[in-house]
């Protein structure tokens, strides 16, 4: 499976830096780096807590895919 993401768009839309979006919800940039690539799966809350800031729902932001 592959996680697809809508997160950079959104982050885009909403004029917000890697490092803005990441002290936002707590994390480092690196992470929003590595969910913007795919590369990190996030845990529950955290997809939750991006999904809150960009008020919308966490399957419009991650969505998995048969690969």
């Amino acid at each position: 499976m592959a996680l697809l993401t809508n997160l950079k768009p959104y982050r885009e839309k909403y004029n917000l830096k890697q490092a803005d979006l990441a002290e936002l919800v707590g994390v480092r940039r690196e992470t929003i780096v590595n969910l913007e690539r795919g590369k990190y799966n996030p845990s529950l809350k955290l997809a939750m807590d991006i999904a809150r800031v960009f008020h919308t729902t966490v399957e419009e932001l991650f969505q998995y895919t048969d690969e």
